[in-house]
């Protein structure tokens, strides 16, 4: 890797590291195109580039893999990373393969580890109690993803909830920077803004008491503005409360461990039955008085808010269906004209155009006059008060998994909780386990279990959990710049190179990936490893890469998906397919569509299998000229085998005129009006390609702006001197042009044509202004408003000359003869418009 001397002549380019899962796919062949052409063309415009790769090689697919292949999950994955790499090395790409990591390897995860114990020396990592999925019958923690229908997703049994020890990472703490800064990221998509301020979620509201005889319940809302429209209060099945009046009620005590077999999610929540139970207790209103009962509902979350919400029926829509569901009272506290307690409607949650109705005093108060007045006359009964809340919680890094980076703690039953020294680091994963599914192997291997206390020397315990693999996603852009220094987790080099110039990645990393990278670059910050305040400086999330769908349905509903190239299809006029039919036997088949590209449904395209039939360039060409970036690309074999004869064209071209010999030296004095226009287009492209690609990132158009060029050249019959010197400067250019999107073919062009040397070191061609120059410009003729006439017209004709020229015109004359001419309207450059009556 090369140091820059500054900012403005560095360009470090990342894609997102790949899950070494087994193959690459066409979505990582156009996430990765995108970065090297990128990276390439940045490299020819005399910036020193820099293009890692590694891999996100952490996680429970790997144990998933182990448990159906019989193997460690350190062989499938390191199996998995050989293949990978060699696939992305037939690419072409512009990689720095001298700093190429891999997140499971000890050398990475031991920074994971030593950054967790600074962390956790600064407060930002701390432990606490959590709740998790726990699988009875495997006696092991189950992600969400593996809880289907409240059951283990092996075993089939009922899931329970536990509150077991977790470490978190204190990333509320940064809750408002984060917020703040997505202001300064003007090269995000907007989308992806605004989807991480939705999940940090900063919100104001009021912390309110309800004195109960059982203990006080506290909630917090941010529409304190509808506490007079409260009809009960809804706590989670782990609130103290619902925990305790379980305890000699069987019927509670059964729904509460129904409720903790269900959802961990909002999302979950969202979608699933809302259902709940009286706990027998009621709950003083604080302002009113009012007996209010208490109930424990499954759609209130114990980790979101403080387990228990105020429930307004009339103004919130969980709250609305409970109620209905068990014929509690609505009251309706907020004025709507047409309010129906029967149906809900989104406005009667929205906090536009409040006035408050049935609330007493606060009758006719707006939503802020209301929301002021409450939490004034609450705070003067000490049972409330303003607050800023936040939707985001502390990163709970804790996973009860055993492929992932090991937590550097020693359990001593004299001393606790004991950090591994510093020269103890890394502690180093047994890479020959093959988990089962019964708990975690790291459990019940004594030798990595079991050591000596660092402060007593006394026996003890280590920790068995790993971290969260977002942890390993969340720096490994800086390590890529520091990546052979063993003695520190960045150097220097890291200040020089961050923040990233350019991000790529799937927009399904919109939240999390993203938003846990920024808190780890501020944490490392703070801690003084780093400078930055933000890890990437601009973000490009590409769209997926979609195909077509076939399928036949077989008894019992059982489905067969037919690969697309297995499979005839039939069009109509506006090119639709209308029915397919399969290659082997003729039947029908059924076309479901077009869908990303996936394992089940067959419609995957082998990467390698492209690159093997057509070349890595002519699939590189397809996948930047199919779409632009950010939206979905549709594969289309057509279109590879389009771009296969344009490159084969283009060669066909470029040898002929090789064949003439050494081109003539270009005089631009001597050209005659056609080869001014051609060289003109030239250096028009020119201009437009390095606009495409260096400012808009849209690389379809650039190529399109490419081939135009190229049909152009085409049809030029002339062969003189200067005709043989216009052609070699536009062969040049365009495999200039061309050579960040297909490499070798550009370099081989570049060779045919007498250039000497590597041709990203032959730099970006650069316009010539002088070319750009027309002697005459076409201008189009209207006559009141219709198209009747194009002119050419001297480029430095005054008006009253085009007017004369247009108006001469003997098309235009057909329309104007006999009439009287009203106006006539030149816009310099482009049309006349003439006005008559």
């Amino acid at each position: 890797m090369t140091k820059h001397a500054g900012s403005d002549k560095h360009f470090y380019c990342l894609s997102m590291f790949p899950y070494p899962s087994g193959k690459l796919h066409m979505g990582h062949v156009r996430n990765y195109t995108i970065g090297d052409v990128l990276t390439r063309y940045h490299r020819m415009n005399g910036k020193k580039v820099f293009q890692p790769m590694g891999w996100d090689a952490f996680g429970l697919p790997a144990e998933n893999a182990a448990m159906k292949n019989g193997m460690p999950p350190a062989k499938w994955t390191y199996d998995n990373i050989a293949y990978m790499r060699n696939q992305l090395k037939q690419l072409n790409l512009l990689i720095d393969w001298d700093v190429e990591l891999a997140t499971c390897h000890p050398n990475y995860y031991k920074w994971n580890q030593w950054f967790f114990l600074r962390m956790l020396e600064n407060g930002i990592a701390y432990k606490k109690t959590g709740t998790v999925n726990w699988d009875p019958v495997d006696q092991t923690v189950l992600a969400n993803e593996q809880v289907v229908d409240g059951r283990g997703w092996r075993t089939g049994a009922l899931v329970e909830k536990r509150e077991i020890p977790m470490y978190y990472l204190n990333i509320t703490r940064y809750a408002d920077e984060l917020l703040d800064h997505l202001d300064h990221l003007d090269g995000w998509p907007e989308r992806v803004r605004a989807m991480q301020a939705n999940w940090i979620g900063r919100s104001h509201g009021c912390d309110i008491t309800f004195p109960c005889d059982q203990g006080d319940i506290e909630v917090y809302t941010t529409r304190p503005d509808t506490l007079m429209g409260a009809t009960y209060l809804a706590v989670a099945a782990e609130h103290p409360l619902a925990m305790k009046m379980a305890e000699n009620n069987k019927e509670i005590s059964a729904f509460v461990d129904e409720c903790r077999r269900g959802g961990t999610t909002e999302a979950e929540i969202a979608v699933q039955e809302k259902k709940g139970m009286p706990l027998g207790v009621t709950a003083k209103h604080p302002l009113t008085g009012e007996e209010l009962p208490v109930w424990v509902a499954n759609y209130v979350l114990m980790h979101y808010g403080s387990g228990a919400v105020m429930a307004v029926p009339a103004h919130d829509e969980r709250d609305f269906a409970f109620a209905n569901k068990y014929d509690l009272p609505i009251k309706q506290v907020v004025g709507y004209d047409g309010y129906d307690d029967r149906n809900w409607k989104d406005g009667y949650a929205s906090k536009e155009n409040v006035q408050l109705v049935n609330s007493g005093k606060y009758d006719g108060l707006d939503f802020q006059a209301a929301f002021d007045a409450i939490a004034a006359d609450l705070e003067v009964k000490d049972l409330g008060r303003k607050r800023v809340n936040y939707r985001l919680r502390d990163w709970g890094i804790s996973r009860q998994r055993y492929w992932g980076c090991p937590i550097p703690i020693i359990h001593c039953g004299g001393c606790g909780d004991v950090p591994v020294p510093d020269e103890d680091l890394p502690v180093k994963l047994p890479e020959d386990l093959v988990p089962d599914g019964s708990g975690n192997p790291l459990a019940k291997h004594e030798e990595f279990l079991n050591v000596d206390c660092p402060k007593c020397g006394k026996p003890a315990k280590r920790e068995t959990d790993t971290m969260d693999t977002f942890v390993d996603s969340s720096w490994y852009f800086l390590r890529y710049t520091s990546r052979d220094n063993d003695s520190k987790m960045v150097d220097e080099r890291a200040d020089e190179w961050m923040p990233v110039d350019q991000y790529i990645g799937g927009i399904e990393h919109a939240i999390l990936h993203l938003l846990y990278a920024r808190f780890w670059t501020k944490a490392m910050r703070d801690l003084g490893l780093i400078k930055v305040d933000e890890p990437f400086k601009r973000l490009m999330t590409q769209g997926m890469v979609l195909n077509h769908i076939f399928y036949r349905k077989h008894g019992e509903g059982r489905i067969e998906y037919i690969p697309p190239a297995d499979v005839n299809v039939q069009r109509n006029d506006k090119g639709e397919i209308v029915s397919a039919e399969h290659k082997e036997d003729g039947k029908p088949v059924t076309y479901d569509g077009i869908g990303t590209m996936s394992k089940s449904k067959l419609n995957g395209v082998d990467p390698t299998d492209m690159v093997e039939e057509y070349g890595a360039d002519t699939v590189r060409l397809f996948m930047m000229f199919a779409a632009p970036p950010e939206q979905t690309l549709e594969w289309s074999d057509a279109g590879v085998e389009g771009a296969a004869r344009f490159l084969k064209r283009l060669r066909r071209a470029v040898e002929e005129h090789a064949a003439g010999g050494e081109a003539p030296a270009l005089d631009a004095d001597k050209l005659d009006p056609a080869q001014k226009e051609l060289r003109r287009q030239l250096h028009e492209t020119i201009q437009k390609v390095s606009d495409d690609i260096g400012r808009r990132m849209v690389f379809n158009t650039a190529i399109a702006a490419v081939m135009e060029l190229m049909n152009a050249v085409t049809r030029h019959e002339g062969d003189t001197d200067q005709d043989r010197a216009v052609r070699q400067e536009i062969f040049t250019g365009v495999a200039q042009l061309l050579a960040p999107i297909v490499p070798v073919e550009a370099q081989q062009l570049f060779d045919k044509l007498g250039c000497d040397g590597d041709i990203l070191d032959a730099g970006w061609p650069e316009v010539d202004e002088d070319a750009l120059a027309r002697d005459s410009i076409e201008l189009v003729v209207q006559v009141n408003g219709k198209l009747r006439a194009r002119i050419d017209v001297p480029a430095d004709a005054d008006k009253e000359s085009i007017e004369n020229a247009a108006m001469a015109d003997e098309n235009v004359q057909r329309f104007t003869d006999g009439k009287t001419v009203r106006k006539v309207i030149v816009v310099p450059g482009k049309l006349v418009n003439i006005v008559v009556t």
